[in-house]
């Protein structure tokens, strides 16, 4: 099993809207990065561990706990013209983008970025190294222990 942290702005689809949805099932749809596309078709399987971070706010963080739902598959925002995550480069014949869908399973109090970068043992959590932007990272298991354990 993997595990996975996954950025999301909450005013896009919060740990709440997740929790919401039915099923608890959310479509992880417009990933536009190529890294982190990769990352959902190549290696994520159904079952892996994913930390729901809320990104762009005024308190990012982790705030919930969840699981990849599906196997990836073509991302549908990439062909709805009306779409911010269009993109007019991708043809239903050669999709460019995938996505998963997340299965919310709870909410947890906000872990803040702070409080990440704080852990010495988080030293070379990849979401952790300057400059990164990507919106799916990898989590050793030692990192999803200790965040898990910190989160409860």
């Amino acid at each position: 099993m993997n595990h996975w942290l996954m950025k999301t702005e909450p005013d896009d689809c919060s740990i709440d809207d997740a929790l919401a949805a039915a099923k608890r099932i959310t479509p992880w749809t417009g990933v536009r990065n190529y890294q982190a596309r990769n990352y959902m078709r190549d290696q994520m399987r159904v079952g892996d561990g994913v930390l729901f971070y809320h990104s762009s706010c005024p308190e990012p963080g982790i705030a919930g706990l969840a699981e990849v739902a599906s196997a990836a598959y073509d991302d549908p925002s990439q062909f709805d013209r009306k779409s911010p995550y269009h993109d007019p480069k991708s043809k239903r014949e050669a999709p460019r983008w995938q996505c998963v869908d997340v299965r919310a399973l709870k909410k947890t109090r906000l872990m803040p970025i702070a409080e990440l970068q704080a852990q010495p043992a988080l030293k070379n959590m990849l979401t952790l190294r300057p400059g990164n932007r990507l919106s799916i990272t990898p989590v050793s298991a030692a990192e999803w222990k200790l965040i898990c354990n910190r989160l409860t």
